[in-house]
């Protein structure tokens, strides 16, 4: 059995996806770039460092990322105040199963501190994880595997031990280049061919790990 399962926010646990992909695409679009969805599924759990050159290279070197991005973040804001943040089914559920068996609970985001604690303390989930983890705190974001390496030492447990769960391929490549195992739970996209070859599992939901986990504890 895993000692700790580290947990994705935006797309996994929080229904937020969706949101991000409009206002990604509104705010390109606004400014002259012709974004469409098969552009936007590259920005998931991916920083700067990486999805600027991403989106120059399909928009030209005239993307301004930073621009694209503040508006974003404007667009997002007044999506959620409209429409509030939603759970994810069976978060809660897997939260409980997880802590009555004694299992370390992290959350290893893309998102910066500030904005996870916010967004967790709306839905009631910041004090159900035993360490926020954020891209902000080390030095590369997902897609590397810099932010797990940091969960791991966080909650004193080996990557091996660990259990991450993803709905992006940045991510599933972050944790798995971590040496943690992990199960894709599909939000806006199906795992490929590579990725389906670097994870354990694609699940359903998260209510489909809880029975993978309750597997392997018999």
């Amino acid at each position: 059995m895993y000692k700790a399962v580290l947990f994705d926010m935006d797309g996994l646990i929080l229904d937020t996806e969706k949101h991000y992909q409009k206002a990604w695409i509104q705010a390109a679009n606004e400014m002259g770039f012709k974004m469409t969805v098969k552009e936007q599924l590259y920005l998931r759990s991916c920083t700067k460092k990486y999805a600027e050159p991403i989106m120059q290279e399909f928009f030209g070197s005239g993307f301004d990322y930073d621009k694209v991005r503040d508006r974003r973040k404007e667009i997002m804001e007044e999506d959620l105040r409209k429409f509030g943040i939603e759970k994810k089914p069976f978060v809660d559920e897997i939260l409980e199963y997880l802590k009555e068996g004694g299992i370390k609970r992290a959350l290893v985001t893309a998102t910066p501190e500030k904005r996870a604690r916010q967004c967790l303390r709306e839905v009631g989930l910041e004090e159900k994880f035993d360490q926020i983890i954020c891209a902000d705190m080390v030095e590369n974001g997902k897609p590397e595997p810099d932010v797990y390496i940091f969960a791991c030492e966080k909650i004193d447990e080996k990557p091996s031990d660990c259990l991450a769960l993803e709905d992006s391929p940045n991510g599933v490549r972050s944790a798995n280049g971590a040496g943690v195992d992990v199960i894709m739970v599909p939000d806006l996209s199906e795992p490929d061919e590579d990725i389906s070859k670097i994870i354990i599992k694609r699940a359903e939901n998260l209510g489909d790990v809880i029975s993978f986990l309750q597997n392997l504890s018999h």
